[in-house]
């Protein structure tokens, strides 16, 4: 089923060597355009020449490594770091502006990170396309506790600066409609969300006494506030066990399992298998302090499972309907998550009825009705 009118898109991104929902979407997206609807997709990257992409992608879409090399940043102090960047964002520039004064596409999309400071202004022919991940209060910040009075003022400037950037695109792109609410300022926001990653091959047959978590190691996925969550649920459900799933050190949450004295719970690394794990679980609990959509909560709701989320920022909401297809509660209230857990672990009839809805509402964001969405935008702009 090709497109009508096949297009030359270029999507511009860090890297793809990474196990990140971001990097998941836009395989899956670029795979969809390219094998599906016929489009030239290519995707530009700045970071990990050499490293292969973690998702694999159809032979048809273009990769093109510019080789910048920004995670250079990550070993630098703050004050060097001004000046590593601005030389390498100088480079940056130019090589982009080259290469797509070379391609000339139809549509460049942005995944809003280091080109965005300059994209619009890149007289190439395309139409500039911005797609945002994470809901608008955490973007670039998404850990409050590393700051300092010159971080806060250089965030306070780039802010100011990006919404003069945001409004000079074509379109905006955001995940939910509280995000694109956020966005004030701009007329050109529209809303498109993610789509399921995989159709599952079954569904979970709700008998293990197992609840799953799946995200990176993080601040923002709130394992720590979880950890305080299943110390209460574990007391009145012992023979049920906890697992977690996720990239990145947990040494600190170790600790946090030593200290509470937690003997049903345990933290693994990431999984190459995630359906697998999901459909012998039973609950999926969501703890992070926010989400730009919450793609392990549709995998999970699609595999058969009730997921019980804190109702954060935005992305549980926007998927979930409470006590319909899931439970939400109050954003970062530890009782009150492990209260609902409970109810939900002690009720088969209640995880039954919660699944079967949860099973058909994930079938919204199946990847051809989101294509569509995006095959729409792309008309409409062209």
């Amino acid at each position: 089923m090709e497109s009508d009118k096949r297009y030359k898109i270029v999507y511009c991104t860090p890297a793809l060597y990474m196990a990140g929902g971001v990097e998941r979407v836009l395989t899956l997206k670029a795979n969809y355009f390219a094998d599906v609807f016929g489009y030239d997709i290519t995707i530009v990257l700045t970071e990990g020449k050499g490293k292969p992409l973690f998702y694999p992608l159809s032979e048809k879409v273009k990769v093109i490594n510019l080789d910048v090399n920004f995670e250079e940043l990550w070993t630098c102090s703050f004050y060097k770091k001004i000046i590593v960047y601005l030389r390498k964002q100088s480079v940056f520039k130019k090589e982009l502006t080259s290469l797509l004064m070379q391609l000339r596409p139809d549509i460049t999309i942005s995944l809003l990170r280091r080109e965005i400071n300059f994209i619009t202004g890149i007289r190439d022919g395309s139409k500039k396309i911005g797609e945002l991940h994470i809901n608008r209060a955490n973007y670039r910040n998404f850990d409050k506790r590393d700051t300092n009075i010159i971080k806060s003022l250089f965030s306070l400037i780039w802010s100011n600066n990006l919404v003069g950037k945001l409004r000079q695109l074509e379109k905006l792109v955001v995940l939910t409609e509280n995000d694109k609410e956020a966005w004030i300022e701009l007329k050109n926001v529209v809303t498109i969300p993610d789509p399921l990653s995989f159709i599952p091959t079954s569904k979970s047959e709700l008998k293990n006494k197992r609840v799953i978590a799946v995200g990176r190691y993080s601040y923002e996925k709130g394992y720590d506030m979880l950890l305080n969550v299943w110390k209460i649920v574990s007391a009145k459900c012992p023979d049920w066990r906890l697992d977690v799933y996720g990239d990145g050190n947990h040494t600190s949450l170790d600790e946090q399992i030593s200290a509470l004295n937690i003997n049903n719970c345990v933290l693994h690394g990431r999984t190459s298998d995630v359906e697998k794990e999901y459909l012998n679980s039973s609950v999926f609990v969501c703890s992070s302090r926010f989400e730009g959509f919450g793609m392990v909560i549709l995998e999970a709701m699609a595999c058969g499972l009730p997921v019980v989320s804190f109702d954060c920022p935005w992305g549980p909401r926007s998927i979930i309907t409470n006590t319909e297809d899931g439970c939400l509660v109050e954003n970062g209230n530890v009782e009150a998550l492990a209260e609902k857990l409970i109810s939900v672990m002690v009720s088969p009839k209640e995880r039954e009825r919660l699944a079967h809805n949860a099973i058909q509402k994930s079938s919204q964001y199946i990847m051809e009705s989101i294509a569509i969405k995006w095959k729409q935008l792309f008309e409409s702009i062209l």
